[in-house]
C-alpha cells in the first residue's frame, strides 16, 4: 500500500469509490485512442507568412481533409478557398465582408467548417477538444460539434447558426472555428531551433507558436543570442541589432519590439557621415512597412554596431581563455595606417579602412559614445514588454535537447571527434561529453535567466550564451569559427571558410546515429533523431534522411535567404498514429503565385505496422501511473485505510 498521506491527498480529488472508478474508466478509454499528430519544424528564421501557412495547412493535412469531404460536391475553387480561409482567416473575412451576399457566405462557410472540424477532432475526447476551443465560443462550438443536423436536433442546429448570423458574430465565430481546426490538426508542436534572425518577423512566429497548447522548443544558436540580449548581455544586444539591420528588419526592432534606434542612427550619422560604408549595405529580402530607413543611413548604422560588436567580442574572449577562441581576436592584427590585416602570417588588404572609433593603441576599448550607445540599446531590450514575454516563453518551453515519444530533438550537433567518438568539452571546471555536456550547457543557460541580475554567475552565463552562438564546440553552432569579420572586410573567399564539426560527416553512418540514441538511452529500433541547423541541399541530391533512417534533418530552407542553396522552401516532419513522414515544400512565394494550389511532396520515413495509441506514448505512460494510483486508492477505500468523503 502506498504512503497513506499521498492517498489521503488523492482522495480530495476523488472523494468516493465511484469517483475513482469513473476516472479509471475514462483514463483507460483515452489510452486506447489513436496518438495525436506531432508536427516538427526548424529554422523558421522569422518567415512568419510561410510559417503560418505551414501551420494553417498542417503541411497539406487540412487540404487532404477538405478533399476527402468535398471533392465530389464542391468545385476546386471553393475547396482552395476553404484552405486559404483556414490559413489566412482575418484577411479572407475582410475581403468577403464588403460583398452583398456576406451573410449567405458566412452561413455556408460555417456549415462547411463544422464538417471539417468534426473530422479533425474525431480522435480526441470531448474534454481535450474543449481545452483547445477559444473560450468566447466554447459552449456553442461544443454544441455544434456534438449535434447531428440530420436527426433530432436539426432545428436546434440551424437556429444556432442563424442566431450567429443575426447578431453579427459570424466573423468572430468563423475565426474561432478556423483556430480550432488548426489546433486540432496538430496535437503537439515541436520547434527544432532558430526562430530568430534573417526573416522579417520572428515576433509574429512567436505569437503563432504561443497559441498552441502543447509546444516544446529546442533552442538554436540564432535564438540563444536573442535570449542573452533580452537578459542583459551587451555583446548579444550588439549581435541582435547587427543582424536585424543587415537583413533590413527595422520594423522588427522599432515597431514590434520597441527598440529605440534613434541613438544609433544619430551616432552612426555623426561618426560615419562622409563614409559610404559600401560593404555594410543591408540585404533587402523584405521591405519594411512602418520604418523604411534610407539605405545609406542603414549602412552607417550597420557598420557602427558591427565595430562595437567586434570590440566586445575581443573583450569577452580575453575574459574567457578557456573558450579557445584567441584566433577570433582580430582588431589588434590590423595595421591601421596601411589598411591591412595579418592573419596566420598572411597579409590582406581591407575592403573598408576607415575606423574613426578605434584607438590603434587600445583597439578593444569602446569609445565613450559607443559605450553610451550600447548601454542605451541594452536598456531598450530589457524594457521591451513584447520581447521579454517572448523570451520568457522561450525559457519556459525550451531546452538544449528534448526527448518526446522516443524521439530525440536538438538543433545543432553533439560535438564529435574525427574518429566518431564524442568530444570532451571543458565547461564549469570539468570535461564533459555527449548527453552530460548538453545537460550542463542547459544548466548554464538557465543561470543567465534565474541567477541574480548582475551577479558574477549571471554575467558568466550571459557570456556563455554568446559562446553558444558561435563557439567552436558549441552544440548549437557546430563549426570551428564564425568568420563574420572576414566576410565584411576581406575579399579572399578562402579565409571566409568555416569548417563543420566532424558530427556532420558521421551522421550518414548508421552506427554513429545508433551510438547517439544509446547515449540518450533510447531504443535504436524505434527512435529517431530530429535535427535542424544545416540546410539540406535538395537540388544537389542531398537527402534529409541520414544514418540508415535514424536521423532526420528538417532544415530545408524555409528562410528566403536559403532558397537558392536548397532548391526548395523547407521541410516539415509529421508523426501521426499511422506513420512518420517528411513534407517537402515549395517556396512560399511560389505557393502564393499558384493560387495556393501547390501541395508538398511527401517522403515516408516509416509506416507503422499498427496504429499507435495514446497508451504507447509519453502521455500514455503518465496515464498508466495515474491509473495505478487510482487502483491503490480504490484498495484503500475498500479496506478502510482511507475513508470515502460522502
Amino acid at each position: 500500500m502506498r504512503d497513506r498521506d499521498y492517498l489521503e491527498l488523492l482522495s480530495k480529488k476523488y472523494p468516493t469509490i465511484d469517483d475513482a472508478s469513473v476516472e479509471i474508466i475514462n483514463l483507460e478509454a483515452i489510452s486506447k485512442l489513436p496518438k495525436g499528430t506531432e508536427y516538427f519544424l526548424s529554422d523558421i528564421h522569422g518567415e512568419s507568412d510561410g510559417f503560418d501557412y505551414l501551420l494553417g495547412t498542417s503541411s497539406g493535412v487540412i487540404r487532404e481533409k477538405i478533399e476527402l469531404l468535398f471533392k465530389n460536391t464542391l468545385p476546386e475553387h471553393d475547396r482552395v478557398e476553404l484552405q486559404i480561409l483556414i490559413v489566412d482567416t482575418k484577411n479572407m473575412i475582410n475581403n468577403k465582408a464588403s460583398e452583398k451576399e456576406f451573410a449567405d457566405w458566412c452561413r455556408i462557410t460555417i456549415y462547411r467548417l463544422i464538417r471539417i472540424c468534426k473530422l479533425v477532432t474525431s480522435k480526441y475526447t470531448r474534454s481535450k477538444i474543449r481545452k483547445k476551443m477559444p473560450a468566447n465560443f466554447a459552449y456553442i462550438l461544443d454544441e455544434l460539434l456534438q449535434t447531428d443536423s440530420e436527426e433530432n436536433k436539426e432545428n436546434y442546429y440551424f437556429s444556432i447558426i442563424n442566431s450567429i448570423i443575426e447578431v453579427a458574430a459570424a466573423d468572430k465565430f468563423i475565426l474561432a472555428l478556423c483556430q480550432l481546426i488548426r489546433q486540432c490538426s496538430v496535437d503537439r508542436l515541436h520547434i527544432v531551433g532558430d526562430i530568430y534572425d534573417r526573416g522579417p518577423h520572428p515576433d509574429k512566429v512567436m505569437e503563432s507558436i504561443m497559441t498552441f497548447n502543447e509546444v516544446d522548443i529546442a533552442w538554436g544558436n540564432h535564438d540563444i543570442h536573442w535570449m542573452g540580449a533580452a537578459k542583459g548581455s551587451l555583446i548579444c544586444v550588439a549581435n541582435a541589432v547587427r543582424l536585424a539591420i543587415r537583413y533590413n528588419n527595422f520594423d522588427l526592432l522599432e515597431y514590434s519590439y520597441g527598440i529605440n534606434l534613434r541613438s544609433l542612427s544619430s551616432f552612426a550619422n555623426d561618426v560615419y557621415k562622409d563614409d559610404p560604408c559600401e560593404v555594410f549595405k543591408p540585404n533587402t529580402l523584405d521591405k519594411n512597412i512602418y520604418d523604411e530607413v534610407d539605405k545609406d543611413l542603414a549602412a552607417k548604422m550597420h557598420k557602427a554596431i558591427s565595430i562595437i560588436q567586434f570590440k566586445l567580442e575581443c573583450q569577452l574572449i580575453k575574459r574567457h581563455p578557456n573558450y579557445g577562441m584567441d584566433d577570433r581576436i582580430l582588431l589588434d592584427k590590423i595595421d591601421y595606417d596601411k589598411g591591412t590585416i595579418t592573419i596566420n602570417s598572411k597579409t590582406y588588404e581591407l575592403k573598408d579602412k576607415n575606423f574613426p572609433t578605434i584607438d590603434k593603441n587600445n583597439p578593444f576599448e569602446l569609445s565613450e559614445g559607443e559605450n553610451t550607445l550600447i548601454q542605451t540599446l541594452a536598456f531598450s531590450f530589457a524594457n521591451s514588454p513584447t520581447l521579454q514575454r517572448h523570451i520568457n516563453y522561450m525559457y519556459a518551453k525550451g531546452s538544449i535537447y528534448k526527448i518526446f515519444n522516443g524521439n530525440l530533438l536538438y538543433h545543432g550537433c553533439i560535438p564529435t571527434k574525427e574518429d566518431g567518438s564524442f568530444d570532451e568539452v571543458y565547461i564549469d571546471s570539468q570535461y564533459l561529453s555527449g548527453r552530460r555536456y548538453l545537460k550542463q550547457v542547459e544548466d548554464k543557460v538557465r543561470k543567465a535567466f534565474y541567477c541574480e541580475v548582475g551577479s558574477e554567475e549571471q554575467l558568466n552565463a550571459l557570456d556563455y550564451c554568446w559562446y553558444l552562438w558561435c563557439g567552436p564546440k558549441s552544440p548549437l553552432f557546430g563549426k570551428n569559427k564564425m568568420t563574420t569579420f572576414e566576410r565584411y572586410f576581406i575579399d579572399d573567399k578562402e579565409i571566409h571558410k568555416e569548417s563543420y564539426n566532424p558530427y556532420y560527416y558521421h551522421i550518414d553512418k548508421k552506427e554513429y546515429c545508433e551510438n547517439i540514441l544509446k547515449e540518450f538511452d533510447l531504443d535504436i529500433e524505434m527512435s529517431h533523431i530530429v535535427n535542424g541547423h544545416v540546410p539540406v541541399k535538395t537540388h544537389k541530391g542531398e537527402s534529409p534522411i541520414k544514418g540508415g533512417g535514424h536521423l532526420l534533418v528538417i532544415d530545408g530552407g524555409l528562410s528566403k535567404a536559403y532558397h537558392k542553396s536548397t532548391g526548395i522552401g523547407g521541410y516539415t516532419l509529421i508523426s501521426n498514429s499511422n506513420m512518420m513522414m517528411i513534407a517537402e515544400h515549395r517556396p512560399f512565394n511560389e505557393v502564393v503565385e499558384s493560387g495556393f494550389k501547390l501541395s508538398p511532396r511527401s517522403i515516408i520515413v516509416e509506416r507503422f505496422i499498427r496504429r499507435i495509441t495514446v497508451g504507447e506514448t509519453d502521455i500514455g505512460k503518465e496515464l498508466s501511473k495515474r491509473i495505478d494510483d487510482l487502483h491503490e486508492l480504490l484498495s484503500a477505500y475498500r479496506s478502510g485505510i482511507v475513508k470515502e468523503k460522502m
